[in-house]
């Protein structure tokens, strides 16, 4: 993480004493309010992460750089986001690695492509409602910048139709019906390729396995991924009594060679 200065433009996690977490772009001349009492942007603008500083109400609030991972959880968005449990799964099932040449479909807010484009990919995305490609770049700009947002291109298509891009190393799907686009996918993914797809039912991944069996595909598999905290204090150690449990199945599939 860069040790520079917090600047004007940058998104920053404010954490109170409570744990609550609280997401803002720094803008000068503006303050940050919440019920403990305000601060100034200007009081965390030059600052360094991990400072503490005081509200007007005297409540403490420390200053961070979000994490990724925070970021996904608090940023703008219009569609519910891949939880970063299944994007962290997703990255390494379909080995993503930078410079790969991928298709998403289905970008929604932009959580997935965040994961994506962060890991080095290069990323076509294909999303039907334009104000949700419309936060998705906005949010890649905002917490990757340009350079991430040069590798990112959205469009209004539906992949159901088709996807026209030849000899991807990945497809990554988030849709309700992922099993219309296995004969798209096996046509422009690259022999060795990946398939991977997000559903939040097993009935979903069902058939998208049975779309996968009677095609170009092979080594299809599906897990689902929980998420358990655990509470430790002095000698109080227990799993906490609450957890993220289900929220989706990923399913992965690799294309065989035509023969």
């Amino acid at each position: 993480m860069s040790r520079r200065a917090l600047q004007a433009g940058e998104p920053v996690l404010l954490t109170d004493r409570k744990g609550r977490r609280y997401l803002i772009t720094l803008v000068e001349r503006q303050e940050f309010h919440t019920h403990a009492g305000s601060v100034a942007h200007d009081a965390l603008i030059g600052g360094s992460e991990g400072m503490r500083v005081r509200t007007t109400r005297n409540a403490e609030l420390t200053v961070w750089r979000p994490t990724l991972h925070d970021y996904v959880l608090k940023m703008p968005r219009g569609a519910q986001v891949v939880y970063p449990k299944d994007s962290a799964a997703m990255l390494m099932l379909a080995d993503v690695f930078p410079g790969a040449r991928l298709l998403e479909s289905g970008v929604g807010s932009g959580a997935l492509s965040l994961s994506l484009l962060r890991a080095g990919a290069v990323v076509v995305g294909y999303e039907i409602r334009e104000d949700f490609a419309l936060r998705a770049a906005e949010n890649v700009n905002r917490f990757l910048g340009s350079e991430a947002a040069d590798r990112y291109q959205v469009e209004i298509r539906d992949a159901y139709q088709g996807i026209d891009a030849e000899d991807l190393d990945r497809v990554v799907l988030d849709l309700p019906e992922p099993w219309q686009v296995v004969p798209h996918a096996a046509a422009s993914l690259r022999p060795g390729g990946i398939l991977v797809a997000y559903t939040p039912s097993i009935v979903q991944a069902a058939q998208l396995h049975e779309a996968c069996d009677n095609g170009q595909w092979t080594m299809a598999s599906t897990v689902e991924v929980l998420h358990r905290h655990w509470h430790i204090k002095e000698n109080a150690i227990r799993p906490e009594h609450r957890m993220v449990g289900h929220t989706g199945f990923v399913t992965t599939a690799r294309r065989l060679a035509t023969q």
